[in-house]
């Protein structure tokens, strides 16, 4: 009998453990899942200039081209996740994952810009998928390699996040802009062919309805002042680190850069640098620094943009050096939002454990929020102010989230 065929039932805050060797997770697999999935929701910030164009979207609304992915996760992380507490788990992700590999490809195939949005919309909707199999892959693991099970999985996810920038800058510059969703989609339906034949049925218990479960967000939401907290300033840094990506190849591929997409590309590598911050920050928690650290994780924000600004519009150095100096930017702000979310996912997650799922589904919904307002206002601020007002923009976010640490840790 294959892990497929045999059913488990457990209840809706297990996230049912077995010891049986067969179930353990194939752990580069759900890794490698998280990763091909996760790029849909960053691959559109490069191909801005390309998408916008093409499909009819003027500069000004450019923005929405890679902002309906990211409010579409969210939509899906808080209407769609809390569903595998109610629903048989296979199918659930073999559903969500059909759905976004069909998005994918109508995103591909776009005529209008009307089409392209619904379509980018409902494949932010599918992603959501990542948060239900990342939990699925630490009940298959027995309880003392869950820990570990979970990180490795969620490197995946990170390395995904990483490369969806230069990935679909380079597959871009080769096939155009729709080669990369045409990619995309085969990719996931691969996916799914393959973990059909590895998912285990799970079948929670469940000791509610689905109005009762999606209505306990709300009330979590005015019961934790740290999630509050900590999902707003995250939403900050999630919509400085929109709006610049969104932007920065609009800067690059103009004078003096003139950079082709695949020197975008290899720029959206250098912000992957940003990642150390992660593990060094958790650590850094863990020992009684959370507070100052999240404090300089947004003033690193704020430097970001203030030096890309610089770089971009009033350096007087060789294009070269400049061009080093917005890498330099794009570090710092990658930087300051990976320690934000490192540390803000930690102060989460001490909460109420038989909660932590939703929690987590409220934390990471709501920072994409901030994230898909990021990327709205990016065609906005290019278009009325170019550079100047990108970067401002950016530096005014952290200078937000700065004012919140002045507030103090809520009790």
């Amino acid at each position: 009998m294959s892990i497929a065929e045999d059913p488990v039932r457990c209840g809706s805050t297990d996230a049912c453990p077995t010891s049986d060797r067969r179930a353990r997770p194939p752990i580069f697999l759900f890794a490698l899942s998280g990763g091909v999935i996760v790029t849909n929701l960053f691959a559109a910030q490069p191909l801005t200039a390309l998408i916008g164009p093409a499909v009819g979207l003027d500069l000004a609304a450019a923005g929405l081209v890679s902002m309906l992915a990211l409010l579409g996760y969210a939509a899906g992380l808080f209407f769609i996740v809390p569903l595998a507490d109610l629903m048989e788990n296979r199918k659930l992700i073999l559903g969500a994952l059909a759905g976004a590999s069909l998005m994918a490809a109508a995103t591909a195939l776009a005529p209008t810009a009307a089409v392209f949005l619904v379509a980018s919309f409902g494949l932010g909707v599918g992603c959501c998928v990542i948060q239900i199999l990342v939990p699925l892959a630490a009940g298959m693991a027995p309880e003392a390699e869950r820990g570990r099970v979970v990180g490795e999985v969620m490197s995946g996810v990170m390395f995904g996040i990483l490369l969806s920038r230069p990935l679909a800058s380079l597959i871009a510059d080769s096939f155009g802009w729709r080669g990369f969703y045409a990619a995309s989609c085969v990719a996931m339906a691969g996916l799914g062919v393959v973990l059909a034949g590895l998912l285990p049925r799970r079948a929670p218990e469940a000791a509610t309805g689905y109005g009762a479960l999606i209505a306990s967000l709300a009330t979590l939401l005015r019961a934790e002042p740290v999630l509050r907290r900590r999902a707003f300033t995250s939403s900050l840094s999630m919509a400085a680190f929109s709006l610049f990506w969104t932007t920065v190849a609009l800067r690059l591929a103009a004078s003096p850069f003139d950079l082709t997409q695949r020197g975008i590309a290899i720029f959206a590598l250098v912000g992957a640098a940003g990642a150390v911050a992660a593990p060094l920050s958790g650590r850094a928690g863990d020992r009684g620094f959370a507070a100052a650290l999240l404090a300089g994780g947004h003033v690193t924000v704020i430097a970001g943009a203030l030096l890309a600004l610089w770089a971009g519009e009033f350096s007087s150095v060789g294009v070269e050096l400049r061009l080093a100096l917005l890498g330099l930017a794009a570090i710092l702000i990658d930087v300051g939002v990976t320690v934000d979310q490192t540390l803000g996912r930690r102060a989460v997650q001490l909460l109420r454990p038989e909660a932590r799922g939703r929690l987590n589904g409220l934390f990471v919904g709501l920072f994409f929020v901030g994230g898909a307002l990021g990327s709205l206002l990016a065609g906005a601020a290019w278009s009325f102010g170019g550079w100047t007002l990108v970067s401002i923009v950016c530096a005014g976010f952290g200078a937000i989230a700065v004012g919140v640490d002045l507030l103090g840790e809520p009790k």
